[in-house]
């Protein structure tokens, strides 16, 4: 098994393409050691030590270590963890636990107006067929969150989580295309 590397715009982070599909559908961020018991692989990965981040794309998996750790020395360690995971055909997840995060208290939906249902549908059209796909090619996500008074709440996560260009993907690229097509949209901020 060849299990291939790509750099993302966040330095700590690589992004890992095993060949094969990793989540049927959606994505799962690891951001602790504790977030990580429910998988498996996640839990080999957060024991490397250096590892701060892992989420499971479609077709990929993300990884990001700490602050001053090199991946010269953690790259290794994470393919062979990879490696021994994909070509053991372990489950990704540990048995009873849900595929999906739920969100915590504090990261839960913002909630969204009824009156403004038709916005909110054309935002998370532009953002499943138009934002994702982009950032899912930079080794991460990006979750909607809400939309209130002309603004709408995005979670970056994996490769995109703390990037340094992250505020400019925002600014720059997701709120210049939502405001292009939505006109109610006025802004685009970090949840």
């Amino acid at each position: 098994m060849f299990i291939e590397t790509e750099t993302t715009p966040n330095p700590a982070t690589l992004k890992f393409l095993p060949g094969e599909q990793v989540m049927a559908s959606g994505t799962r961020e690891f951001t602790s050691h504790e977030e990580a018991e429910a998988s498996p692989l996640a839990q080999a990965l957060f024991d490397l030590g250096d590892v701060t981040g892992v989420l499971f794309g479609r077709d990929f998996v993300s990884v990001t270590i700490a602050p001053g750790a090199q991946w010269s020395d953690a790259k290794p360690q994470v393919l062979a963890v990879l490696l021994d995971h994909f070509v053991s055909q372990a489950p990704l997840f540990a048995q009873g636990s849900a595929d999906f995060a739920v969100p915590a208290d504090d990261d839960a939906d913002l909630g969204d107006d009824p009156a403004d249902a038709d916005v909110v549908a054309q935002i998370k059209e532009l953002i499943e067929t138009r934002v994702r796909p982009a950032v899912a090619n930079d080794g991460g996500d990006i979750i909607y969150r809400g939309f209130r008074e002309g603004v709408v709440y995005l979670r970056m996560q994996g490769a995109c989580s703390g990037c340094p260009s992250s505020t400019a993907t925002l600014k720059n690229g997701i709120e210049s295309l939502l405001k292009h097509y939505v006109p109610e949209v006025s802004e685009v901020r970090a949840a």
